[in-house]
């Protein structure tokens, strides 16, 4: 048995009838490079029994402890049923990248099963140009996106060839679910534990509460902050490093992102080339993420022409960033915290919308820099478990009361820069389907590298971005601009 850290279960409690708490990837593939006649859902069905052992959290299920008196504990399923995970269906003609998305999206919608393991696995055929693609989805209270990286490679192989694993040393034995009598002594245990935890963490992590997105609106928030500050000069502990702006100045406006979402999704997915973007980083300094933020703000730029909805000053995007140590590397679960950085839409001229961005990233690292990393794992200890569902809820919605605190999340996963094989079928993109809520905003951009490309995966609220295929084809001519003024100004 195995706890869920106080930040996993913020992902489950968050859950309601139109926000999911799941992350999946569209995995595209050529069938024709796997050796033999067929490859289905039963190549890759056995493909995934033997690797089972593994990924031990694709075996477990959740345990709650009752009343809700502390958190979930994952334990081995007794009836695992792999047959009930990994699933096919079949895209009718012509099997287009559109229908696809539209399928993904469908899915993406579906709440997993919280009396069973928490992940789907869906081999879909009939696309076009002989393709098939996988899509999966896992719950983000058992892993992150560099987490869900890791746990991808486990499944596939760098060569046509499946690699050879070894077998599991003994057979997969999981023991009975425990009494409800096991569960409450464990949780008094931990409810104990935790408020060890609590008293040595969240002390500090108070001085950053403002900090948090959104939280700085809240006077209040900032009240406890300053006076969490206070008492830490007062007693010599204070550390904070000082910015020239906090999170707290940044003010997300008002946008078509940023309304209450409904169940239902869109999704879009597409790549650019990767020594594309390496053409005007070298031109104009950053990182390949830099270059991906200026895109994603010249894209949304235009969607907000579309609709008539430019605002006059920057949107706010909240970029996730690990805070995975190598030690940590394997682990499941999430390591992660979040910093805001402001998209330059506001400005029409492209090279000056560029170096804007630049700069709003070297400021958002900035600031980052300035607060523990762990600031959100610590805060999230305060989340009472019993009825912590309504309460994550609650302030959900509480934090867009003053008026949203970003306006999207834009995130970027790094990947392998080699080609990968699934059961054969040779990879040709790796898509993110990542999630969107009320808070977060209705549109979610997550991106993926992989051989050589950046692959876009946008997943968004149907109702608020219907139009969403756009984007991709907005992101694409964003590069072609870019590269464009790089080689004209070099």
């Amino acid at each position: 048995m195995r706890q869920l850290s106080p930040l996993d279960t913020q992902f489950l409690m968050i859950e309601s009838p139109t926000t999911l708490g799941h992350v999946g990837s569209l995995v595209m593939v050529d069938p024709s490079t796997a050796a033999g006649d067929t490859w289905n859902v039963d190549t890759v069905r056995a493909l995934i029994a033997s690797r089972l052992h593994l990924v031990p959290i694709f075996r477990q299920r959740l345990a709650e402890v009752p009343l809700g008196l502390t958190r979930p504990y994952w334990v081995d399923d007794p009836y695992f049923d792999l047959e009930f995970h990994i699933r096919e269906l079949a895209i009718p003609q012509p099997g287009s990248s559109v229908q696809l998305g539209e399928q993904v999206a469908r899915l993406h919608a579906r709440a997993l099963d919280r009396q069973r393991p928490l992940w789907e696995l869906y081999v879909i055929t009939g696309l076009e140009g002989g393709r098939a693609a996988v899509y999966s989805k896992v719950h983000h209270a058992a892993i992150d996106g560099v987490s869900g990286a890791e746990l991808l490679s486990t499944l596939l192989d760098i060569r046509p060839e499946p690699r050879r694993v070894e077998p599991e040393s003994e057979r997969f034995d999981p023991r009975p679910l425990p009494s409800t009598r096991d569960l409450l002594g464990r949780g008094l245990a931990s409810m104990v534990s935790d408020q060890v935890q609590i008293a040595r963490t969240v002390p500090p992590a108070l001085r950053h509460l403002d900090q948090l997105p959104g939280a700085g609106s809240h006077g209040i928030v900032r009240g406890i902050s300053d006076a969490a500050s206070a008492v830490a000069r007062l007693t010599g502990t204070h550390r904070r490093a000082e910015v020239s702006l906090t999170s707290r100045d940044l003010k997300a406006p008002r946008s078509p992102l940023n309304a209450p979402i409904t169940a239902h999704r869109r999704f879009s997915f597409g790549s650019v080339p990767l020594a594309d973007i390496k053409t005007v980083r070298r031109r104009y300094g950053g990182t390949v993420n830099d270059i991906v933020m200026v895109l994603c703000t010249t894209a949304l730029r235009r969607w907000l022409l579309d609709h008539d909805a430019l605002p006059e000053v920057p949107l706010v995007a909240a970029v996730p960033v690990s805070v995975r140590r190598r030690a940590q590397e394997g682990s499941p679960g999430n390591q992660i915290s979040v910093m805001l950085a402001e998209l330059p839409t506001h400005l029409a001229d492209q090279e000056a919308r560029l170096e804007a961005m630049l700069a709003s990233m070297e400021l958002a690292k900035g600031r980052f820099g300035a607060v523990p990393s762990t600031l959100l794992r610590d805060l999230s200890r305060l989340m009472p478990t019993a009825g912590s569902g309504l309460a994550a809820r609650s302030l959900f919605n509480l934090a867009t009361v003053p008026g949203p605190p970003f306006n999207l999340f834009i995130s970027n996963v790094p990947g392998p820069q080699v080609p990968l094989y699934v059961a054969g079928a040779k990879v040709q993109g790796v898509y993110p389907v990542s999630a969107v809520t009320s808070l977060t905003g209705a549109l979610n951009i997550t991106v993926f590298s992989y051989n050589g490309a950046l692959d876009f995966g946008l997943i968004a609220c149907r109702e608020l971005v219907p139009d969403v295929w756009n984007l991709i084809g907005y992101l694409s001519d964003a590069l072609a601009e870019l590269v464009e003024l790089s080689q004209a100004t070099s």
